[in-house]
């Protein structure tokens, strides 16, 4: 017995087998019966279109024509789309960082296979859980990976009108959050020191080190500078995106002050730099690799500072800030993280560039 509404299954296919109503017999006859395909998901739309069709012929009660119910079908073809198919059709709208959702893109079709986005079940989504808690990955991985499969799958089922469940949705992992480790932060001193060995080491890498920690910007955010984006008399950063990155999200469009060891740090970094970009080594093709300067700054970090990384740079920058009771939606301006307090704090232009610097001068490293 079928499950699709107004069919039936014979002999391995789907039959579209419908009463029709009784102003409507002389026009049609009493039943409609069609073949429709083998494939359940395929006969679902095809009985899905015709019966808007023919809903939309017997609603006129006075003055019914029939349709013809073979070109319907006939004309009508349920458009069978492969995951990385649509994948790649999402990524290209989306404009985001692509790293991250190839990566769980392809452990998936490792997995599950690359198959018809209409195809794929719960048990596949459990089973990528289980694939993933195996290999040792943390939790909040694998909710990020989850939740990247889970924005393909409702753009696919939006575009190609389908009415099925996401399998990724609201799926339960196991422990979730309890093997999240807390990021540490730098001392005063710890900063001072890595930032004197930056400006004196020679090292272009090493200069990312005060430039993190003196602006709270996020790694990226300073890799894929332009020149164009920094003002050395105003002593000001203007943090946009580019063709070569993008930004992680709206707030993180703002102005950042220069003070103190950033202030030195940016005029070491324009004297290596070229034409146009502040780091151009990390700059190939038009993209921004900031995982490689990354992974050599984070090599330096954890030898010289008890395992601490570049990240950590962020915390403790907002923690510098607490400490000298800055407001939290200056904290949040300054280092591009959403507003807090509500959406009246999202009103107005902000806090003005000789305020923000006031701030970062408090906290700035002598």
């Amino acid at each position: 017995m079928s499950h699709i509404q107004y069919t039936i299954y014979r002999s391995g296919r789907y039959y579209y087998n419908r009463r029709v109503p009784k102003h409507a017999v002389e026009a049609y006859g009493p039943f409609i019966r069609h073949s429709l395909s083998r494939n359940p998901v395929e006969a679902e739309a095809y009985s899905k279109r015709l019966s808007d069709v023919l809903d939309g012929s017997w609603n006129n009660r006075s003055c019914i024509s029939a349709v013809d119910v073979a070109s319907v079908v006939e004309g009508f073809k349920p458009r069978s789309v492969l995951l990385s198919q649509i994948a790649e059709e999402y990524l290209a709208l989306r404009k985001i960082n692509q790293t991250p959702t190839r990566a769980a893109l392809s452990t998936f079709i490792s997995l599950a296979g690359d198959r018809d986005v209409s195809d794929y079940t719960r048990e596949d989504a459990r089973l990528f859980v289980s694939h993933l808690t195996l290999k040792g990955n943390k939790t909040a991985t694998i909710r990020r990976r989850l939740n990247s499969l889970s924005a393909i799958l409702n753009y696919a089922y939006a575009e190609l009108d389908l009415e099925k469940r996401n399998p990724f949705l609201r799926l339960f992992i196991q422990g979730e959050g309890d093997d999240g480790l807390k990021r540490g932060v730098f001392t005063n001193a710890q900063l001072k020191q890595g930032y004197e060995k930056a400006l004196t080491s020679g090292s272009t890498v090493k200069l990312i080190l005060p430039l993190l920690g003196e602006t709270g910007c996020r790694l990226a955010e300073v890799v894929g500078l332009r020149l164009d984006d920094i003002d050395m008399k105003r002593s000001l950063i203007n943090l946009r995106p580019n063709n070569a990155r993008r930004l992680k999200t709206k707030n993180s469009e703002r102005i950042v002050p220069l003070v103190g060891y950033g202030k030195l740090a940016m005029e070491a970094a324009i004297r290596r730099s070229d034409a146009e970009w502040l780091f151009p080594q990390y700059i190939k093709d038009e993209k921004c690799y900031a995982t490689h300067a990354s992974n050599a700054l984070n090599k330096w970090l954890k030898r010289d500072f008890e395992g601490l990384t570049a990240h950590c740079l962020r915390h403790t920058m907002r923690d510098r800030l607490r400490a000298v009771e800055c407001p939290l939606d200056m904290i949040d301006q300054l280092c591009g993280w959403s507003l807090v307090g509500g959406i009246g704090v999202s009103y107005g232009r902000g806090y003005a560039v000789d305020q923000m610097r006031s701030w970062m001068e408090k906290v700035n490293i002598e």
